[in-house]
C-alpha cells in the first residue's frame, strides 16, 4: 500500500500492483484461507517465492498430493475454515484426486489452486500438458483458468466464494506460470458471508411427525450436520 495526495490535503490509500502469485496469497488471507497443503514445482514457484511477502499465509510442505489433499480435507474438517492446496499440473493434480473426492462428498470448503504451463506453451504440448480442467471437474463444483494477471485477484475471490458456499465445496482455481509472475495484479476485496440457509417451521414438522409416525424410518445426514454442533 501506499499513500498519496488529494486536492483536499488529505491522503488516501492507494494499493500497488503486485505479481499475480503476491495477490492471490494476500487474497486469499484476506479472506480467511490462511492455510495451505502443497506440493509444488517448477509452474508454482513464484507462489511459493511470494509466501515470505505474506507472512499471514501458512504454508505446509507435503510429499505427495493425496497427503496434501487430504490435509486439506481434515483440516478444513476440524476447524470449520476453508483450507487451501497447491498441485502441480495436470498429474500432481490426478495424484490428490482421491481425498478431493471425499472432500466434495462431504461439502468441505477446499480451494484448490492448480498450477500450470505459461499460457504460450500450451501450443506445443509440453512433457507434463494436459487438460487439467477436465481433470478437476471430476472432483470440483467450480473451476476456471486464470488467463489474466490483473483477473487473478478476482478469479480467486469467486473460488473461494464458490468454495464456502454454502454449502461448502471444492472449488478449483488454475493458475498459468505467466500469469503468476507478471506484474500489475491487486489483491480482491474478501467476500460478504453468506448465511446458511434456514429450514422451514414447516419442513421440521413434518420430519418430527414423520419420526414419531411408528413407522421404521432412516434419517440422512451430511454436510455441517455431522459436525460437532448438528450432532
Amino acid at each position: 500500500m501506499r499513500r498519496t495526495a488529494t486536492a483536499a490535503g488529505m491522503t488516501e490509500r492507494v494499493q500497488s500492483s503486485v505479481n499475480g502469485a503476491q495477490a492471490l496469497i494476500r487474497t486469499l488471507v484476506d479472506a480467511g484461507v490462511a492455510t495451505c497443503f502443497t506440493n509444488p514445482g517448477t509452474s508454482e514457484i513464484h507462489f511459493v517465492a511470494a509466501l515470505d511477502s505474506v507472512p499471514r499465509m501458512r504454508a505446509v510442505l507435503t510429499l505427495f498430493e493425496g497427503v496434501a489433499t487430504g490435509a486439506a480435507d481434515g483440516y478444513a474438517r476440524m476447524t470449520a475454515a476453508p483450507a487451501a492446496t497447491l498441485l502441480h499440473l495436470g498429474p500432481g493434480l490426478g495424484n490428490g484426486l482421491a481425498n478431493l473426492h471425499n472432500a466434495r462428498r462431504a461439502k468441505v470448503p477446499v480451494v484448490n489452486i492448480v498450477g500450470d504451463q505459461a499460457t504460450y506453451h500450451a501450443p506445443y504440448d509440453a512433457p507434463l500438458q494436459s487438460d487439467i480442467e477436465t481433470i478437476a471437474r471430476n472432483v470440483s463444483a467450480w473451476v476456471r483458468t486464470s488467463t489474466r494477471t490483473e483477473h487473478l485477484g478476482r478469479d480467486a475471490i469467486e473460488a473461494i466464494t464458490a468454495a464456502t458456499g454454502p454449502p461448502g465445496q471444492v472449488a478449483t482455481l488454475i493458475v498459468p506460470a505467466d500469469v503468476s509472475w507478471q506484474e500489475g495484479a491487486q489483491a480482491a476485496a474478501p467476500p460478504r458471508p453468506t448465511a446458511s440457509p434456514r429450514v422451514s417451521v414447516e419442513v421440521i414438522e413434518v420430519v418430527a411427525k414423520t419420526i414419531r409416525g411408528g413407522r421404521r424410518t432412516g434419517i440422512l445426514l451430511g454436510g455441517k450436520a455431522l459436525r460437532e454442533p448438528g450432532l
